[in-house]
């Protein structure tokens, strides 16, 4: 039996959005935030020794962060699975494998960097503080925000834009293993993003992706997707 080790608000989301897609059976053990440093309780470190989320456990196979979990779940499951979707792990060398494997890494590897920081810098503001380092702490964060985080945010967001506007899913036609992979990423760019600007595309492709059964089923059991700042 597949165990997903699932903190509330993270990217353990995307697993049980695919293993509701698939149809697969799991036991979810949920682990809540420290209240005061929003970090993952200790026991997660009994299950992985990094204490992260997401991680599963399948019989005596451990497997760690979100992309590696995704892969193992397609290459074991997904063809026999009850709700078997073909197109999830592309052809090789095809146009849509290259996407895919793009999207996979993207996410993790640019895009999710700059969502940290900026949750970060709006979250350090609000901490215990003497109140004559308050002012400072916020013109500071403002600033790094400004010049260095919103600036890069809104150009991921732009370039995910543009794809959208020629793709409905990040691979192509087709859901594949980037869209799970994407999903929390996508949230939370949007989540912070700076109001004002229209991204319509983005937000098409948010609402295809909610409205799909599997997504509500896993949001049912899982709970919300972004952690407010």
């Amino acid at each position: 039996m597949i165990t997903v080790h699932h903190l509330e608000t993270s990217r353990s989301q995307r697993i049980l959005w695919l293993l509701e897609e698939l149809g697969l059976p799991y036991e979810l053990k949920v682990y809540q935030r420290d209240p005061h440093t929003k970090l993952a309780p200790p026991e997660l470190k009994k299950i992985h020794p990094l204490g992260k989320s997401p991680v599963i456990t399948d019989g005596d196979t451990v497997v760690a962060e979100s992309g590696a979990i995704i892969e193992y779940l397609v290459e074991t499951y997904a063809a026999q699975a009850p709700h078997a979707i073909p197109t999830l792990q592309p052809a090789l060398g095809t146009p849509e494998y290259r996407q895919c494997r793009f999207w996979m890494h993207y996410a993790e590897g640019s895009l999710m960097n700059w969502l940290v920081m900026k949750l970060v810098f709006m979250s350090i503001p609000k901490q215990p503080m003497p109140f004559f380092v308050r002012p400072i702490a916020k013109a500071l964060c403002g600033t790094v925000q400004q010049k260095l985080v919103d600036p890069n945010v809104d150009t991921a967001l732009d370039f995910m834009e543009d794809h959208l506007a020629q793709h409905p899913w990040f691979a192509g036609q087709h859901l594949t293993m980037a869209d799970f992979q994407m999903s929390f990423a996508v949230e939370a760019a949007l989540s912070r993003a700076k109001p004002g600007k229209p991204r319509p595309h983005l937000l098409a492709y948010q609402q295809r992706m909610q409205a799909r059964p599997a997504y509500q089923r896993a949001i049912a059991k899982g709970g919300p997707v972004v952690m407010s700042s």
